[in-house]
C-alpha cells in the first residue's frame, strides 16, 4: 500500500538532493528500498531526467509537476496514494 506519507517523504528526498546537486538532473540509488516495501523494486531514482530516456526499471522523480513515475504495462504512471477504504468503518458517527 503506498501511503501520501510514503510519497511525501520520497519527494521531499529527490528536492533535497536536487537542491544539493545543482544539476539539470541525477541518478540517485534507492535509499528506500528498505525500508519502503513498493519501492524495493526501483534500483534508482533519477530526478528530473526525461521518462523518454529513463530507464524503465527506475523510479522518476518530475519536479516540475512534484509526482513520482513508474513504467507499467507499457506505459509511464504517476504513482499516487492507495485509497484507505477502512475509514469509517466500525466508528458510530454521532
Amino acid at each position: 500500500m503506498v501511503s501520501k506519507e510514503e510519497i511525501k517523504e520520497i519527494i521531499d528526498w529527490c528536492e533535497e538532493v536536487k537542491k544539493e546537486k545543482g544539476i539539470m538532473y541525477t541518478v540517485e540509488r534507492n535509499p528506500f528500498r528498505d525500508r519502503i516495501r513498493w519501492m524495493s523494486k526501483f534500483p534508482l531514482i533519477e530526478i528530473d531526467r526525461p521518462k523518454e530516456t529513463a530507464n524503465q526499471r527506475n523510479l522518476v522523480y518530475d519536479s516540475t509537476m512534484g509526482t513520482l513515475w513508474q513504467y507499467m504495462n507499457n506505459t509511464w504512471m504517476e504513482i499516487i496514494p492507495d485509497v484507505d477504504l477502512s475509514i469509517g468503518r466500525g466508528e458510530e458517527k454521532e
